[in-house]
């Protein structure tokens, strides 16, 4: 639980004395914050995208509407993992902006495009200020339709103050000093933060502005500052977001039981091998066999054209995969069940990596054994989520790893079947081309993690 923070204690102690004059003694902020603007210039601050015009004018950050750019970043030079952040902002009736927290930009996303959560700055009737969004990426985590009490607590043309606490994998805000959204999620551990101006729309007129003031930041000490906040906690772990329900995902996994799940080679799910534990599916260690311990698992159901997203977290050496488009009755002897796989592994520590009849097709990402990753994939290290994506629409398949596509290919086609005819899957007459079939976890004898098992059927 969180702890009142110091300075309310304070407040707290101080009417139970009824000392006026104590308390404004006390009262005074001994906090250690850290300013992130210097009041004078953009030192320490880059901006990133578009090309709104950032100044810094009488103690204030000045970010101003421009046409034809898209949205526009001031981002911080240095990167945050947890911290409180508190600034104040006065901003034109008509803008939406948002404060980027833990947010990246790298070349292989989507061209450099900043993406993160983002707070939402919002004076329109929807009024969803202190909401959390993730630009660029999921949508909306926590709209204000979560914490209705909140919406009013925006000053239109006026200052408002926010407060933002990031603490390991809890997000919370407070605007003007009410609680506003409570996130547990565990997507993003560590990013810039940013000043955002948004786009505008072509008939939109251009010269508006949105001003900040007072930025500043804690670092150390996190837990001696918090504060407890009343807003309703939504947990994304395998739970969907209202925008995911809208776009028509569906979770495969429930995140407490083994319903939709059974044995590749059993009519129940494994009684060894796997473990249910913290919101986690997880496959125990078993001197790195495969599918000798509880066996891969398979969902009850099959799958024609689909979308798969599944976060996975592998330990040192690991071997695992995601398959999709299996029939578990093909093979009946020993090993793996047949169909396509998303590999699953560590590059830098399993042997398997070096091999295969294709260089490199054996690698985190790749098509197992037949079609490469690209090597500059965003991999996170051992020990921390990655998210695998797989789209396959018309025979046309893609995998991404975490928001980046890194290879493509088309089943059935001339390319594809010679690929598998030089393969390990060439005494499978057809291998890869059913057009319905069951999504697979692997067990391969090594611990790894699932969690976020989720699927949108497109046909």
């Amino acid at each position: 639980m969180k702890r009142l923070s110091k300075n309310t204690s304070i407040i707290a102690l101080c009417l139970a004395s009824l000392s006026i004059t104590g308390c404004a003694d006390q009262k005074k902020d001994d906090t250690p914050w850290q300013p992130l603007f210097d009041g004078e210039t953009l030192s320490g601050w880059t901006q990133k995208n578009g090309e709104a015009k950032y100044e810094a004018i009488d103690g204030m950050i000045v970010g101003t509407t421009k046409h034809d750019t898209p949205n526009s970043f001031l981002t911080t030079d240095k990167m945050y993992g947890d911290f409180i952040l508190e600034l104040d902002y006065k901003v034109d009736p008509s803008m939406n902006s948002g404060i980027q927290i833990r947010s990246n930009s790298i070349p292989a996303y989507r061209n450099g495009r900043v993406h993160g959560y983002q707070v939402e700055i919002d004076p329109s009737d929807r009024a969803w200020s202190g909401g959390i969004y993730d630009e660029a990426r999921r949508g909306w985590l926590y709209p204000l339709s979560l914490n209705t009490a909140a919406q009013g607590a925006f000053k239109q043309n006026d200052w408002n103050h926010y407060r933002v606490e990031a603490i390991g994998d809890t997000i919370q805000t407070w605007v003007n000093g009410v609680a506003a959204a409570n996130l547990i999620d565990g997507k993003t551990r560590e990013g810039f933060i940013a000043l955002q101006v948004h786009s505008i729309g072509k008939n939109d007129e251009a010269g508006k502005q949105i001003m900040w003031k007072n930025v500043r930041i804690l670092t150390d000490d996190l837990e001696k500052y918090n504060m407890e906040s009343d807003a309703p906690v939504f947990n994304t772990g395998n739970q969907l977001t209202e925008a995911e329900k809208e776009d028509g995902w569906k979770l495969l996994w429930d995140g407490k039981t083994t319903d939709g799940w059974r044995g590749a080679k059993l009519d129940r799910f494994p009684e060894k091998g796997w473990k249910i534990e913290d919101g986690l599916l997880v496959v125990l260690a078993s001197d790195g066999k495969e599918s000798a311990a509880g066996g891969d698992i398979v969902t009850t159901e099959n799958y024609g054209d689909f979308e798969l997203k599944v976060d996975f977290k592998i330990t040192k050496g690991a071997n695992s995969g995601i398959k999709y488009y299996v029939d578990a009755g093909l093979n009946k002897g020993e090993g793996s069940a047949i169909g396509l796989e998303y590999q699953i592994l560590d590059d830098d520590n399993h042997p398997d990596a070096k091999l295969g009849n294709h260089e490199g097709s054996r690698t985190v990402a790749s098509l197992y054994d037949l079609i490469k990753a690209d090597p500059e994939k965003p991999i996170h290290p051992v020990g921390e989520w990655n998210t695998a994506h797989i789209i396959s629409k018309d025979h046309h398949v893609e995998h991404w790893l975490n928001g980046v596509k890194v290879l493509e290919y088309e089943r059935g086609s001339e390319e594809f079947r010679k690929l598998v005819s030089e393969s390990k899957y060439e005494k499978w007459p057809g291998f890869g081309e059913l057009e319905t079939g069951q999504i697979l976890l692997q067990d391969h004898g090594n611990l790894v993690y699932f969690r976020n098992v989720k699927i949108k059927p497109l046909n």
